[in-house]
Parts: C-alpha cells; sequence; structure tokens
C-alpha cells in the first residue's frame, strides 16, 4: 500500500516515514514537488500518485511565527490541510490530519478535556488548528483529526533538530543546570514513537477529531513541575531538585491535559505521561 507523508522533512513527519518504511511504501514529497496552498497542484499529485493512506504532517507550528507572520500561516495550517483531505476524499485515501492540544489553549476547564467541549482557543495557531478540522471534515467525513500533545524524543534524526522536553531535561541534568517548571501549566506529553506506532491502527478511525497522545493523570495538580518531580521518582532520581516556577503571570493558569476515553473506546492507548517518561529516563541514567 502507498502511504503518503507530508512534512517528512520534520520532527513528526520523519519519524513515521522512517519508522513506517518496511510496512508501507512510503511517498515523502518535498515542498517542490506539492505544493499543498495550490488546491489544483495538490489534487494533480493525489491524481497522479495514488496514495491508499495519508499522513498530513506539514505545518507551521511555530506559534510565535504563525502571529508575525497571520496570512501565509493561515494558507499553510488551513487552506493546505483542507487541500489534502478534499484530494484525498476524491480518490478514495484514508486521511489523518494532524492537529493539536492547543485548541484547549484559553479554556478555563481545569479537567482532562473531551472532543466534544466547547473551545475558544486563544492563540492564532489554536485557532487555525480548530478552524482546519472544521474545513477537512466538510470536504471529507471521513478523515481523521488527531489533536497531538508536545512530542519528544530520546535522539536526534535531523541535523539541527532543536530540542525537547525530554532532550532539555537530560541536558540540564547533565550539566547540574537549575530544573525550574512551571507551577501554572498543565499539559501531556507524549514520545513521538508511540505515536507513530500508534499510526497504522488510526487509520481504520471512524472520520471525526481524536485526542492523540499521552495523558497527564497526576492527581497533584499535574503542574509540570510536579510532573517532572514524578518522572524523577519513577527513574529513582532525586525530584528535590525540581524547583517550582510561577512565571512573571502567576494567576495565568493553563490546561492542555486531554482526556483519552474517546481514541481508548477503539483500543488505541498511549502510557500516561510521567510513566513512559520516567521509564525512559531510567534507561538514560547512567548517562547522567
Amino acid at each position: 500500500m502507498k502511504l503518503l507523508i507530508t512534512g517528512a522533512s520534520g520532527f513528526l513527519g520523519g519519524r513515521a516515514a522512517a519508522m513506517l518504511g518496511d510496512r508501507f511504501e512510503v511517498l515523502a514529497p518535498g515542498h517542490a514537488q506539492l505544493e499543498i496552498t495550490d488546491r489544483e497542484a495538490v489534487r494533480r499529485y493525489f491524481q497522479e500518485a495514488r496514495p491508499d493512506l495519508v499522513f498530513h504532517c506539514a505545518a507551521m507550528s511555530d506559534v510565535g511565527q504563525c502571529e508575525r507572520e497571520p496570512e501565509r500561516s493561515r494558507r499553510i495550517n488551513i487552506d493546505g490541510a483542507r487541500n489534502i483531505a478534499g484530494a484525498a476524499s476524491e480518490i478514495g485515501a484514508k486521511c489523518l490530519l494532524c492537529s493539536s492540544d492547543q485548541v484547549y489553549a484559553g479554556s478555563a476547564v481545569m479537567e482532562a478535556h473531551r472532543e466534544d467541549e466547547t473551545v475558544e482557543p486563544a492563540p492564532l495557531y489554536g485557532r487555525e488548528k480548530l478552524s482546519a478540522e472544521r474545513e477537512c471534515l466538510a470536504v471529507n467525513p471521513d478523515a481523521v483529526l488527531l489533536r497531538l500533545t508536545w512530542m519528544y524524543d530520546t535522539k536526534t534524526i535531523v541535523p539541527g533538530e532543536k530540542s525537547d522536553f525530554f532532550r532539555g531535561l537530560l541536558t540540564r541534568m547533565k550539566e547540574e543546570a537549575p530544573l525550574r517548571y512551571s507551577l501554572h501549566d498543565r499539559r501531556g506529553l507524549t514520545y513521538v514513537r508511540d505515536v507513530v506506532r500508534n499510526l497504522v491502527p488510526a487509520f481504520d478511525l471512524p472520520g471525526g477529531v481524536y485526542n492523540f497522545g499521552s495523558p497527564n493523570t497526576l492527581p497533584v495538580g499535574r503542574t509540570m513541575a510536579e510532573t517532572v518531580r514524578e518522572i524523577l521518582r519513577r527513574a529513582d532520581l532525586d525530584p528535590s531538585a525540581v524547583e517550582g516556577d510561577a512565571g512573571s503571570t502567576p494567576s495565568a493558569e493553563r490546561n492542555l491535559c486531554m482526556d483519552p476515553a474517546k481514541l481508548e473506546s477503539y483500543g488505541i492507548r498511549f502510557p500516561e505521561t510521567s510513566e513512559r517518561i520516567g521509564e525512559l529516563m531510567a534507561g538514560a541514567r547512567l548517562s547522567l
């Protein structure tokens, strides 16, 4: 079967192409081969390549850049996603598209978020992802929109790749730098390789929106500071090194934690945030 992956030069798309190459005939066009903002160009590519499955990762995901370049961001994040979803529908290809937990940013709800709750995202990126979900489902009701968390890996595969949560924490510990984490930020964090492993069963999901990533179920507020303390406890490391950071706006509570119940009803599960990172941190402990 042919699997088309857009954004294969990026963090998630690159790993998907590498990990799924032995199961599918992977098509990974670059920008010059597939301009996602050009609807007719996308249609022509799909008609010629005839992929059976599509995983759309290409996006402008830098929140600050979206704010600085709103028109370009809209073309990529909304128009581009709609073009991919529509072209996939025309040839009968099952389509997975990346959304984000940022659709929950700005919500006053402090419980884990569900897909059916009313959301009003604060950042432009979150608003674009919410609009993209709606427009993609309008042109392709069988499309599957995956609300992803912040992802991390244990190693780089792309030269010059930016650090992430796991590698950043490991670097701070090696350098004995202060471990300061937010007292007001709550979120799930997902091992990118768990995301890729769960993509295959996700192609069988009915069309709709799904929280797709590790939950953060800590009973102690689930703040980032407490999450990191729990990670260190699970790795048999000293949690007392973690300092709580109130930030410049201590009243600005943010909760991006997601409820995985809908996804789990289809048999797809992710490990809990601190459990998974603690396991990986225990494996990396000898390098500290």
